[in-house]
């Protein structure tokens, strides 16, 4: 891995959470920053930190609210008017909005988390790429999640817009292929930061399961991943197995357990069999990312594709035996399963 001494990042949604710890990584390689977030007094203790802890030599704080559609044109006129070259773009800025779309959820709200999620991102990188295009050099690391590749229940138009995020960055990291522009995307699970407040989601399932995914390590698995030139990183060993799961379970299944995670606790005490549903998928979820592995190398050499099928075949049997354990309610999930398991050996 190597770093860029004395070039700048400029980092969304810098002043908690993951973007905090990106920034504190950056800092302490030797970037310059460029901090933005809606609070100017975080992000100002923050350059006073860096600069003491670290020995940041420059540290730009731009006070915005990416809510508003002027703010993307605005922080870029700023830093252009200081002169400043942003070497890296990291758009990690967004929320959510949590509740039933149709009957419990804030349409202005939504709205916002479009804006900034989606239009605030989308400005941003049309007007730094393009300079960085020019320059033939750059680097910017998208803020995705786990819920990129998963319907999010309950969720809705977030989960979309980490969708969005997704697919965007697989087609503009196609488009620049042929220069020095590296495109990285970070997918998180539920991180112990403060948004499942923001977002209304407080004693769910899901945040309580954040609480064991500490934002510091899934920033470092984006940062290492975004100096390495990766495409995207899946942060926390559970959460890509989850994702390989996730790649062979029928849609219906996916946005099922995910609608299990974002219950409250009491519902999901009393609602057994979700309850079973959600421990059936984590029990079988372990057995059937081994067989992701023959989709993903069907067109390895015979002997490759051998030892694939054997490893295959084990899993397989593991993951039938793992289903048959848990409620009845997980029998349809496994007939769904064992269909696709059986199209990916044929």
């Amino acid at each position: 891995m190597t770093t860029d001494v004395g070039k700048t990042a400029l980092i969304t949604g810098a002043s908690s959470g993951i973007g905090r710890e990106l920034a504190t990584l950056f800092a302490k390689d030797g970037y310059n920053l460029v901090l933005v977030a809606r609070s100017q007094d975080k992000l100002q203790d923050m350059a006073e930190k860096f600069k003491h802890q670290f020995g940041t030599a420059s540290v730009t704080v731009i006070e915005k609210d990416l809510s508003r559609p002027e703010a993307p044109q605005e922080i870029y006129d700023e830093v252009a008017r200081q002169q400043i070259t942003i070497n890296t773009l990291v758009n990690n800025a967004g929320f959510g909005e949590y509740g039933k779309f149709a009957t419990e959820t804030s349409l202005q709200k939504e709205l916002d988390v479009i804006q900034v999620n989606l239009t605030a991102l989308v400005h941003l990188t049309k007007l730094f790429l393009k300079d960085m295009v020019q320059r033939n050099e750059g680097k910017i690391l998208m803020l995705g999640s786990i819920a990129s590749i998963m319907p999010n229940p309950l969720m809705a138009v977030y989960g979309a817009t980490k969708s969005f995020i997704y697919s965007f960055s697989e087609a503009l990291r196609n488009e620049v292929k042929e220069t020095d522009i590296s495109i990285t995307v970070l997918m998180p699970p539920a991180t112990d930061t403060d948004f499942f407040n923001k977002a209304g989601a407080m004693n769910t399932v899901a945040q309580e399961q954040a609480r064991s995914m500490d934002p510091a390590d899934v920033a470092k698995e984006g940062y290492m991943a975004l100096m390495k030139g990766k495409d995207k990183v899946i942060a926390g060993f559970s959460t890509k197995i989850q994702a390989a799961a996730f790649r062979v379970l029928p849609d219906s299944v996916v946005s099922q357990t995910a609608r299990a995670q974002m219950k409250s606790q009491a519902e999901a005490d009393k609602d057994k069999s979700s309850f079973a549903l959600a421990v059936g998928i984590g029990v079988a979820t372990i057995a059937l990312a081994g067989l992701v592995v023959v989709a993903t190398y069907k067109n390895s050499s015979a002997l490759n594709r051998a030892r694939y099928r054997y490893k295959a075949g084990r899993a397989y049997g593991s993951a039938k035996q793992a289903v048959k354990s848990v409620a009845d309610s997980v029998k349809a999930t496994a007939s769904h399963a064992e269909a696709d398991v059986e199209d990916a050996l044929a």
